[in-house]
Parts: structure tokens; C-alpha cells; sequence
């Protein structure tokens, strides 16, 4: 059985809750990533932020990315634990339209899988199939 540890990025940076939106964009540009994964000082998953909630809500709205803080972006909360079989994790993704998807172990982040990983975990043969890749893709771009 393929799980999400098998397919996911593990290390994943985490941005501490209360650190501000300038903060978390500057570590975006530096990661090269669009998501950061949430974490409080328990190191437990609190949410995620993106560069387009940052902009969206933020920046947007006309508030200041240097008092926000990235918690108050954090939203509802969709994730997987890193035993969760790929049919359940593509399948999360789809019926949430999420294409970052945190993996936790024991409340804790271990990792995220991302479309990029989707692709790579399919072109290496980790299991990921064809069909699987074209139901993802279907659900996620294809007009309804």
C-alpha cells in the first residue's frame, strides 16, 4: 500500500503562528514555495498560508503585512496523516480543491505533498497511477 510518506516532501518548513505576513512572504521567496504550513510552539499543524491568501487578504483588503499575523490567515484546516493511503489522500485533495496538502504524524507536520509531488511520485513509479493522476487532474482543472 502506498501511504502519504511515501509520496510526500518531507521537512517542510513550518512558520511559527505569530510570525507576521511579511515574515511568512520572505520566507516563501527565499523556499521557493507558495504554502507555508503553520506550526504553534508545540510544533503541532495549525494551518496553512499562501502567497495568494497574503495577497488576497491581506495586502487586498489593504491591511499590513507587518501587524498581521500568519494565524490570522490560517482558515479551516484539511490534512492527512502520513499512514493514509493515496486513494484517501488524492481524494481529500479533490473534494477540498487543495493542491498543498499537509501530512502530520501525531498532530505533528512530517511533511506536505503538492501536485509537483503528485507528478514525481507517479513518474518514478511510487505507485501513484495513471487513472489517479487523471481523476486528480479532472476534478482540480476541469470545468463543471
Amino acid at each position: 500500500m502506498i501511504t502519504a510518506r511515501d509520496i510526500m516532501h518531507a521537512n517542510a518548513q513550518c512558520i511559527d503562528a505569530n510570525e507576521t505576513l511579511r515574515e511568512a512572504s520572505k520566507m516563501m521567496r527565499a523556499s521557493g514555495v507558495g504554502a507555508l504550513p503553520i506550526c504553534g510552539p508545540d510544533k503541532k499543524l495549525k494551518g496553512i498560508i499562501t502567497d495568494r491568501d497574503i495577497v488576497l487578504e491581506c495586502l487586498g483588503t489593504g491591511k499590513d503585512p507587518d501587524t498581521m499575523r500568519a494565524m490570522d490567515l490560517a482558515g479551516h484546516l484539511h490534512c492527512v496523516r502520513a499512514d493514509d493511503d493515496m486513494d484517501a489522500v488524492l481524494k481529500k485533495m479533490e473534494q477540498h480543491q487543495i493542491r498543498r496538502m499537509p501530512v502530520i504524524d501525531d498532530g505533528k507536520l512530517v511533511g506536505i505533498i503538492t501536485e509537483k509531488d503528485l507528478a514525481m511520485g507517479h513518474r518514478m513509479a511510487k505507485g501513484v497511477t495513471d487513472q489517479q493522476i487523471i481523476d486528480f487532474m479532472d476534478s482540480m482543472f476541469a470545468k463543471h
